[in-house]
């Protein structure tokens, strides 16, 4: 068996190969810039671009976690030009968004587009549904670090945010495992927190008082285009997301203990995980 990681340096495949390796698995790993990837050393580490299926590494490739293309309106027909050249190809894990379960027009579409293209490749398939990332914290770093505060809209939506270890560790089951074919998993984090209690939660994993101040959407929007750097269009997405969080709190779902035999990693968890990126070096 080869499995091919697809996005290996990303916040979810940089996990699956090392958790591949861990189960005595040698992955090939694709990465557009191999000297640069800093994977285990007993990785097969290839150069490759999902945008340009015709030069992908894909002989003898039986099984697949696959990310979608999101750049331009593509996404469909370069899964489908990836699936036509995996000719040994029999088992695809694709990393989808929950989006596609609760049909959220402008994220849904191009992952349920590669959904169905999957699904009529006749390879089998898993579906992999991840709602909010812990990563996504990451826009509160720059604060934290350097006056333990974090400033953000809507202090009592809740979001269910799952750590990126977590939806690895779905995704290598369904690539290893029997069983997980013709599903599609919607994952959550094990709480269900307010952004007050997701900035309380982070503190705790990091030892240290961390305070919220509430902002007003457009102050929070002003944020992240100004101290964060994200461009208008991705800041007034992501506020679209905290805006339906605060009217419809996001589902906690079961599927990652379902799946891997445990209760998923908390907030206070994925921030002790990542202290380094959220304190000042000294």
């Amino acid at each position: 068996m080869t499995i091919l990681v697809t996005g290996a340096t990303g916040n979810v495949g940089r996990h699956v190969v090392d958790l591949l390796v861990k189960e005595g698995v040698r992955p090939r790993a694709l990465t557009r810039n191999p000297d640069k990837a800093g994977l285990p050393a007993d990785v097969e580490t290839v150069k490759g671009d999902l945008t340009k299926p015709d030069e992908l590494p894909l002989d003898g490739v039986t099984a697949a976690f696959l990310l979608p293309v999101l750049e331009g309106d593509r996404a469909a027909d370069l899964a489908r030009a990836f699936l036509e050249r995996a000719r040994d190809l029999r088992r695809v894990v694709f990393l989808s968004t929950d989006a596609v379960a609760v049909q959220r027009p402008g994220s849904n579409e191009p992952h349920q587009s590669v959904e169905k293209v999957i699904e009529a490749a006749g390879v089998e398939w898993t579906h992999v549904r991840p709602g909010e990332f812990m990563s996504n914290k990451m826009i509160w770093a720059e604060t934290i670090r350097r006056e333990n505060v974090v400033r953000a809209a809507y202090p009592d939506a809740i979001g269910t945010p799952i750590h990126e270890v977590d939806i690895a560790e779905v995704a290598v089951r369904a690539l290893l495992d029997d069983g997980h074919a013709g599903r599609a998993y919607r994952l959550s984090g094990p709480e269900a927190l307010t952004t007050r209690q997701q900035v309380a939660a982070i503190g705790e994993g990091l030892g240290r008082e961390i305070r919220y101040e509430a902002l007003t959407y457009g102050q929070a929007r002003a944020t992240l285009i100004r101290d964060v750097g994200l461009p208008w269009d991705i800041a007034e997405y992501m506020m679209g997301y905290y805006a339906q969080f605060n009217e419809e709190p996001a589902d906690l779902l079961p599927t990652v203990e379902q799946v891997i035999g445990r209760r998923g990693r908390t907030l206070a968890r994925w921030a002790a995980d990542h202290a380094g990126e959220l304190s000042v070096l000294n």
